[in-house]
């Protein structure tokens, strides 16, 4: 199942080994994100190192790890659908994770970003949606 990931959900995988991390390593999810989420994380890589409370290169190996789950979606696949996203979510950087989502034609976006929720283009799926629809939960 192909799912946008938010860059929130990203940042909770990278700073705790916790649920956003299993749900990421989900076989059952085909994850993408915009290429715009790479320069948000750069942009909260200081203080995300002091949170985690490793080196830029203990840090630089769990971000590889991490996006080898996540296809990144370069701006020219989305660029088409920004404008019109841009009416529809008040935060200029959901509009992009939005206008990526319905580029790509996924199911729709893992976030937990009250934004998303202005919109009615595409079904937003919180941790607790993930984790009913996750490949572990269907083989039960």
């Amino acid at each position: 199942m192909k799912i946008v990931v938010d860059t929130n959900r990203i940042i909770a995988a990278l700073v705790k080994d916790g649920t956003s991390r299993e749900i990421l390593f989900d076989e059952y999810f085909e994850f993408i994100t915009p290429d715009y989420t790479l320069i948000e994380i750069e942009e909260h890589k200081d203080e995300l190192l002091k949170r985690i409370k490793v080196t830029e290169k203990e840090f630089e190996i769990l971000r590889v790890f991490i996006f080898e789950y996540i296809e990144i979606l370069p701006r020219e696949e989305y660029q088409d659908y920004i404008e019109e996203c841009k009416n529809d979510i008040s935060d200029v950087d959901d509009a992009l994770h939005l206008a990526a989502c319905l580029a790509s034609k996924a199911e729709g976006i893992w976030a937990h970003d009250p934004h998303f929720k202005e919109q009615q283009k595409v079904k937003i799926f919180t941790n607790i949606d993930m984790l009913r629809m996750s490949g572990k939960s269907r083989s039960m």
